[in-house]
């Protein structure tokens, strides 16, 4: 999955989305706060590739990605608009293929700008990024190559708090940025930085009015954080090789960033620090049950302003979920099972 798999829908609910054999499986809570419904498909009943993303917009909504197979060694993108946890999400929508046709290019990003038009970023045939973005009465812009070469899996993308779309992606020469220079336009490759990345670890979140920032484990096994314009910033060694998820909450009366991450030893490892003061230092501090190797970690804030977290397992479909007390400090209430 590419994204934050964990969101606060429209009404408050807290839903997850995942892929599960040939479909995309949404579970959410019945009420902010209460117990969860039982496992939904979303988008109808066509036959997918296990491969997911998810953007969320300032209105609430999910927009959901896959590709699906169409003839024999071929695929296509399909979309979804999930408007309401608990209602069914739209159908999925065919999209097309970045080089018109031919099979899975790369794990596609999703971001929603300030209007609720989805942008969707693909790598492409030739090795860069393509994007394809929603009108905002209605249908699609057609595709176009916004450049980059020899782009890594999973691009990450993400909406500023001025509403521009902006989107990340590693390549062996460095770290890309493209950013929209105003609404509606597309995304233009703005900077590019010698540093290297692990494939699938990038995570982008707005941290400030004018910036967000990119968080990547480099080559050493650290934790770096990059905003363009400046230079990356070592925060601490990974916790462990997987992604790492992010988010802005308040903590004590503070602006912070949260870090969460499966660390090397199972268990959900979490930091937290200042948001943009990477210079006030970080550490881990893990959390709940020892989970299996292939279990990720999402973050969100609820409607009452809590921090929740919650792991899923692919391979065991096991979904766990956490708050934050309602007290000082970063204190959780017992991880269970949903």
């Amino acid at each position: 999955m590419n994204g934050d798999w964990l969101i606060r829908g429209r009404d408050g609910r807290l839903s997850v989305y995942l892929p599960s054999g040939d479909a995309v499986l949404c579970r959410a809570e019945r009420a902010p706060g209460g117990p969860w419904g039982a496992p939904r498909t979303v988008g109808g009943d066509q036959e997918l590739h296990p491969v997911l993303a998810v953007g969320h917009g300032a209105d609430g909504y999910a927009h959901l990605v896959s590709w699906r197979p169409t003839v024999q060694g071929e695929s296509g993108l399909v979309h979804s608009t999930h408007f309401r946890p608990l209602l069914a999400a739209l159908d999925w929508n065919p999209l097309g293929h970045p080089n018109k046709k031919g099979d899975r290019t790369g794990t596609p990003a999703v971001a929603v700008d300030a209007k609720g038009r989805a942008h969707v970023f693909v790598r492409n045939k030739g090795g860069g990024i393509s994007m394809l973005a929603q009108k905002e009465k209605g249908g699609w812009d057609p595709w176009r190559d916004l450049k980059g070469r020899d782009v890594q899996e999973e691009p990450a993308a993400v909406t500023g708090e001025s509403g521009l779309v902006e989107l990340y992606a590693a390549a062996p020469a460095g770290i890309l940025h493209w950013r929209q220079e105003k609404p509606g336009t597309p995304p233009v490759l703005e900077e590019a930085i010698e540093a290297t990345a692990r494939p699938g670890t990038l995570h982008a979140l707005a941290t400030s009015t004018d910036s967000t920032t990119l968080f990547y484990t480099d080559d050493a096994g650290d934790l770096c954080a990059w905003r363009p314009g400046t230079k990356p910033v070592t925060l601490l060694p990974a916790a462990g090789p997987g992604p790492v998820a992010a988010v802005r909450c308040e903590l004590d009366g503070h602006d912070c960033t949260l870090l969460a991450q499966r660390s090397a030893g199972g268990r959900v490892a979490f930091a937290a620090y200042p948001t943009e003061l990477e210079s006030a230092g970080a550490w881990w501090t893990e959390s709940g049950p020892r989970l299996p190797s292939d279990a990720t970690v999402s973050l969100t804030v609820d409607e009452d302003g809590r921090v929740a977290a919650a792991t899923l397992s692919p391979s065991t479909g096991q979904l766990l979920l956490t708050r934050r007390k309602d007290e000082p400090g970063l204190a959780l209430v017992a991880w269970r099972k949903v």
